[in-house]
């Protein structure tokens, strides 16, 4: 028996992703919140620099104790800029404040010590829908029914915006003079880039994002720098985007969708354009046994982004063209040719 993962390229379903911090924060959502992609559920500072806060010294008194006694805060607290740290009694009473936002990490012999707030980390729902579960300082689940294509690469970007069809065929070639005043703020699919003006003209209008079927690889660091989702269905090189992905965009052009362009391919994370829809779905898997039938594509040169069916898992292992030896299957192309790639370079389309 064996298992692939599964690319969902499916007209309805419902999906469910949890959105986490990197550690512990503050969640901003509650659940049955209705929210986009775009909105803010859960935020976080990278760690600052470090303060030590002498109280004893600063108001002035001759023990730790009397110090301790005044520390109106405890380990773990936040603290605001200008937030009361310590403060002597009386009259002329001195008072210690937090320089910053930060946090307080230890309280020791009379003396505070204060971890600063660095840049502030901003989670984003990453999809419209609603809020499920919340999990304390950490993160929340959504939940939402429509549409769902999953690529293989994206530049860690989240937008939504209306989806507009610029390509007429799966491999049409955006170019800088595609790009109009009819695309800005919208979310343009096209079939391949070889051009850096051509990203940098999609930034200029601005769109609000890119659904390609391929990319040059040579312009993945302009990509990078984009202030826009970039997802790409099949890859690198000129691949043109399989019928299933290219037709079901199609089909909803002109709907709202959410491009949410990050990915972990250690986490089996792929970037996903999510198109929500008033009907409910059943939820979708991750993995699926390789049985005869199935669709799948093929993630390896030469037949990398093909699409075929499963017609045969060969028993045992074969031996491959390149000489090596490993659990095989033939697939039949979608233009009847049958190859016979390893199992571990398929990818199951549901």
């Amino acid at each position: 028996m064996m298992f692939a993962p599964i690319t969902h390229i499916t007209p309805l379903a419902k999906i469910r992703r949890s959105r986490m911090l990197p550690g512990k924060g503050y969640v901003l959502a509650h659940p049955g919140q209705k929210v986009n992609a775009t909105d803010v559920v859960a935020e976080d500072y990278t760690p600052g620099e470090h303060v030590l806060l002498d109280i004893r010294r600063a108001l002035g008194l001759s023990t730790d104790e009397e110090a301790f006694r005044l520390i109106d805060r405890k380990v773990g607290d936040r603290v605001e800029k200008g937030d009361i740290i310590a403060q002597s009694k009386g009259i002329l009473s001195r008072v210690v404040r937090a320089p910053s936002h930060g946090e307080i990490i230890a309280i020791q012999k009379g003396q505070v010590l204060l971890e600063l707030y660095g840049e502030k980390f901003e989670l984003k729902a990453g999809m419209n829908g609603t809020i499920s579960e919340v999990l304390p300082d950490r993160g929340v689940i959504v939940e939402g029914h429509g549409a769902l294509i999953q690529g293989v690469w994206g530049n860690h970007q989240i937008n939504l915006g209306v989806l507009v069809r610029q390509a007429e065929t799966p491999d049409t070639e955006l170019k800088r003079s595609n790009l109009d005043v009819s695309l800005r703020g919208a979310i343009v699919l096209s079939g391949y880039v070889n051009k850096a003006d051509a990203l940098l003209a999609a930034g200029e209008l601005p769109v609000k994002g890119l659904v390609l079927a391929s990319m040059s690889s040579n312009l993945i660091s302009i990509a990078m720098k984009a202030s826009f989702p970039i997802i790409l269905i099949e890859g690198f090189g000129r691949l043109p985007m399989n019928k299933k992905a290219f037709n079901l965009l199609c089909t909803n052009e002109k709907r709202d969708v959410s491009l949410n362009s990050s990915w972990n391919s250690a986490l089996g994370e792929k970037p996903e354009i999510f198109i929500p829809l008033p009907a409910e779905g059943a939820p979708v898997l991750n993995a699926s046994e390789l049985l005869p039938g199935k669709t799948v594509r093929i993630r390896s040169l030469p037949f990398a982004g093909a699409i075929g069916t499963i017609a045969l898992i060969r028993p045992g292992q074969t031996r491959l063209a390149n000489g090596l030896r490993a659990s095989a299957a033939d697939i039949r192309l979608e233009n009847d040719r049958v190859v016979t790639i390893p199992l571990a370079n398929l990818d199951v389309l549901e």
